[in-house]
């Protein structure tokens, strides 16, 4: 089992002009204490259940290459990028970046998007959910190719027309960007992670559940003729023992998830002071889930 952190909140006592050195010594602290994982949000705005639309929110790409100067052993990724956020091609070269800056250890997480207040905000369109599924579909095609070297040329879709998937130079992960869906929805997010995906992302409610959600995702490979063996699954964590401190009740908590066959957990504290967050924390978590198998 390995440990990640998601980074969610910005809003550091220190103001904006602090956030920089409060990333680098979360990079530095991710390090150190052998994390596997290190994400932030795409968001425009600050989501309303994590408080409030009006609080601090940076950009994810930018912070995430920001990152990538920081560190160099953690995978780096956005959880999740909303695919009506930018354009497939865009999108694709931005995530190509990543991996080449950071060495190979970009993952393009990526879902249908859900958050119509900010994009009304921004004035970006946001289609309804069937069209966001057709699109978040095209979009890992348009990535898939853009990422095979053999595959340069047009790219006729229902909603997206490239003339050229021209991606150079190309990523350094061999044979390409690892793919994260995030989501546990079992018509359409789970049969994409089933026929695309390298990773599926779901969020922790309670063991039985994400059983549920696997056995789903199972079906689905079978029916795509996937190898269910071969799509690493991570669960986003954000419970109790997070916010009490109490490494205790979280080991206990999480160990039935390893049996699952669950891969990496990701702790999303509620913290605008992650470097603090993962020393006292996240890295005993490491320390304690390290044996669990």
């Amino acid at each position: 089992m390995r440990v990640g952190v998601h980074i969610n909140r910005f809003d550091h006592p220190g103001g904006g002009s602090a956030l920089g050195a409060e990333l680098a010594a979360a990079g530095d602290a991710a390090e150190a204490a052998g994390l596997g994982w290190l994400s932030v949000m795409d968001h425009y705005f600050q989501m309303e259940f994590n408080d409030r639309a009006e609080d601090p929110m940076l950009e994810a790409y930018t912070t995430l290459g920001y990152l990538a100067a920081r560190t160099s052993t953690v995978r780096l990724g956005a959880l999740v990028t909303g695919v009506t956020y930018r354009h497939p091609g865009l999108l694709a070269k931005i995530a190509t970046t990543l991996d080449i800056l950071s060495g190979g250890r970009a993952t393009l997480g990526i879902g249908a998007a859900w958050y119509d207040r900010e994009h009304a905000g921004l004035g970006v369109p946001f289609p309804p959910v069937a069209e966001r599924f057709e699109r978040l579909e095209e979009t890992l095609r348009i990535c898939l190719q853009m990422w095979d070297p053999d595959a340069n040329g047009p790219f006729e879709g229902k909603h997206y027309r490239l003339a050229e998937t021209l991606s150079v130079p190309a990523p350094v992960s061999d044979p390409r960007p690892e793919i994260m869906i995030g989501g546990g929805g079992e018509k359409k997010t789970l049969r994409l992670v089933a026929r695309y995906a390298d990773a599926c992302n779901l969020f922790t409610t309670t063991r039985e559940e994400i059983a549920h959600k696997l056995d789903v995702l199972r079906g689905h490979c079978d029916t795509e003729g996937r190898d269910y063996d071969t799509i690493r699954k991570t669960v986003l964590y954000s419970g109790d023992p997070l916010t009490t401190g109490d490494l205790d009740a979280f080991t206990q908590d999480i160990t039935g998830y390893t049996k699952l066959g669950i891969d990496t957990v990701i702790l999303s504290p509620r913290s605008a002071e992650p470097a603090v967050f993962i020393e006292r924390f996240a890295a005993p978590a490491v320390q304690r889930l390290a044996g669990l198998d």
